[in-house]
């Protein structure tokens, strides 16, 4: 049900304070995964807008538990409930990715896995307001918020807040782990060096899209003695990325906070409502964003078709499990003394974008997490399969060296040369991104 009360500063940050950080002990796991969608016989076809949507519309019939939802450049995304354990969110996700294969191949489309589209300009497929105005909020600052919303796929962790107490269990040490392990999950999991076919000169290439894109709303929190407080701030600090209307296209309000908007200092349309507040706090993309609920943002999306579960269950693991937590916190204390300092823009996270597991301090720290996170698995009564993946991907990568960016390096490249080979992307000026 829509409120359409309006508000004033007060109520607003209350009602932020009140439902970002959701205390109790820890105990639910959810998983949102974003797929690029090819052709299946040819992924250098473009898959054109008539195409997606005859496929999206067979997609919606399926009977899913997890959350189906489109994105603008035409990804699918599935949202797993909250479940009980690591394990029943693994099978419920396999259940439901089973069946959107079968239902895709029909339409002779497949599922890839990259943080980055590794072969196509962004476009946007969907006409939403939604997707119009945040197109024109972002293209103010140049072409690169096309890139995240046309290009970019993820596997963002949902975990529990934490409890209200002290501890690896109680919510502030959770949230300071979280973006302590950011730049180690950057690192270990980047699998995005290509665009348009040609590398870039940075292995997690959707991160450093997320840390070109307007630090205002991608930026983590300062930090606080208490995040919630970090997080009302922040969330009311923030620019409006649009104000929505009934009909027609939507407000794109310039340089316009949230609190500025409260307090009646603009030229918008009407004075926020209870709704409007909700709506904005979908519009923040911090690496770590409390819905109540810890989402990890910072992952790119896995090869395979059951990739994922790696990054799912090493980062639930080292949150969850107390003993790996204290580890964890130990292993990536050394990275950086500042972990909210203008994440993901800082330094250190350039770095694990960029390099991956080659700096030498992050495969360090990485090496002793997944150490940490296997020992931790069966203690939360992960499945052998689950175990087995982690322990294979130790193996093959953070071992090594090395990420799954790695593997599509030693290609070279994803199509025929066409013109001299050089550093591409939609870092490099709009001719690479719009």
């Amino acid at each position: 049900m829509s409120d359409v009360t309006l508000i004033d500063e007060a109520e607003a940050a209350a009602r932020v304070h009140g439902i970002c950080f959701k205390n109790g002990p820890p105990r639910k796991v959810g998983v949102e995964l974003e797929w690029l969608v090819h052709d299946d016989g040819d992924p250098l076809v473009p898959v054109g807008p008539v195409r997606l949507r005859a496929a999206y519309t067979d997609l919606e019939r399926l009977p899913l538990r997890s959350a189906l939802t489109q994105e603008p450049g035409g990804q699918v995304e599935l949202s797993s409930p909250p479940e009980e354990s690591l394990t029943g969110c693994v099978e419920t996700m396999n259940r439901d990715l089973e069946a959107v294969r079968e239902c895709l191949r029909e339409h002779g489309l497949g599922l890839a896995g990259f943080g980055h589209d590794p072969w196509h300009r962004p476009r946007r497929v969907l006409t939403l307001p939604r997707y119009a105005a945040m197109e024109e909020y972002f293209d103010r600052a140049g072409p690169v918020g096309r890139a995240m919303m046309g290009s970019t796929a993820s596997v963002q962790v949902c975990l529990d807040s934490g409890t209200e107490g002290a501890g690896s269990q109680g919510y502030r040490q959770r949230w300071r782990l979280a973006h302590l392990l950011g730049p180690v999950l950057v690192a270990a999991f980047a699998n995005s060096p290509f665009s348009r076919g040609r590398p870039t000169g940075i292995r997690s290439t959707r991160q450093a899209v997320w840390a070109a894109l307007d630090p205002a709303r991608t930026r983590a929190p300062d930090e606080a003695e208490d995040p919630r407080d970090a997080w009302v701030a922040y969330a009311l600090g923030t620019p409006v990325l649009c104000v929505r209307r009934d009909s027609g296209p939507w407000e794109v309000p310039s340089g316009l906070t949230f609190r500025e908007w409260l307090a009646g200092r603009s030229a918008a349309s009407r004075r926020p409502t209870a709704d409007d507040l909700a709506y904005h706090l979908t519009t923040l993309f911090p690496p770590v964003r409390p819905q109540g609920h810890l989402e990890f943002r910072m992952i790119d999306a896995q090869p395979g078709e059951d990739g994922w579960i790696v990054p799912l269950a090493v980062t639930t693991a080292l949150l969850d499990d107390p003993v790996a937590s204290r580890t964890a916190l130990q292993a990536v204390r050394p990275l950086d003394l500042r972990p909210y300092y203008r994440a993901p823009g800082n330094p250190l996270w350039r770095r694990a974008a960029r390099h991956g597991m080659t700096d030498a301090a992050l495969r360090l720290a990485a090496a002793a997490c997944f150490d940490a996170a296997r020992e931790a698995l069966p203690r939360l009564g992960a499945s052998a399969a689950i175990q087995d993946a982690v322990a294979e991907f130790t193996e093959r990568y953070v071992a090594r060296g090395r990420c799954p960016a790695d593997d599509l390096l030693d290609q070279k490249t994803f199509t025929p040369a066409r013109r001299p080979a050089a550093a591409a992307g939609p870092l490099s000026g709009k001719d690479e991104a719009s």
